[in-house]
């Protein structure tokens, strides 16, 4: 395994995978109706925001991944997904390709530069391991406004913030076996 911050992004990107599940799993006791329901944050709803944040993975995965056509669907979201359980194999496919992409990096590429293509302009580049930062920030960020969302329903939350310490590692185990990761 990759040393030092290329490391760290595999374990951001494997905490990404095992969040994204426990708070997909969680909506998924939610009705469609009540997936989709008005809520106060942000995006005005779960579906809202949960589709929002897979979007916005595809869009910077693509990017990530120097995809020429990632502009071309920019403005053209993925499928609006009405329930949990349908946007949860989206975004375990799209959390798996994060993850893949992390384990491909090394020191030296989390340096390299990368033009964020955007519709309006062309920004100048940034590092590979700035725009992961990003992606994993604007990832916590809403997951945030959904777990708050969720819990004036009838679902509990999730638990979403032990994964890296080790005498816990227990309260993970079978979610990631279950995903298909590595214990830590």
């Amino acid at each position: 395994m990759a040393a030092g911050l290329a490391r760290h992004f595999v374990a951001m990107a494997r905490n990404n995978a095992w969040a994204n599940h426990r708070l997909l799993s969680a909506c998924d006791g939610l009705t469609p109706e009540e997936f989709a329901a008005p809520r106060t944050s942000f995006f005005p709803s779960l579906r809202a925001t949960l589709n929002h944040i897979l979007w916005v993975d595809t869009y910077y995965i693509d990017a990530l991944e120097r995809d020429p056509t990632v502009l071309e669907r920019y403005g053209d979201p993925p499928p609006d997904f009405a329930d949990a359980a349908s946007l949860y194999d989206a975004q375990r496919a799209s959390d798996r390709r994060l993850l893949a992409f992390c384990e491909r990096q090394t020191e030296a590429t989390l340096g390299d530069g990368l033009v964020l293509p955007r519709p309006d302009r062309t920004p100048p580049p940034s590092s590979v391991a700035s725009i992961l930062e990003h992606l994993f920030q604007h990832q916590i960020h809403h997951r945030g406004q959904a777990h708050a969302m969720l819990a004036g329903t009838r679902v509990k939350p999730p638990q979403l913030d032990e994964f890296f310490l080790a005498g816990e590692a227990h309260l993970r185990r079978d979610e990631l076996r279950a995903l298909g990761l590595p214990e830590c």
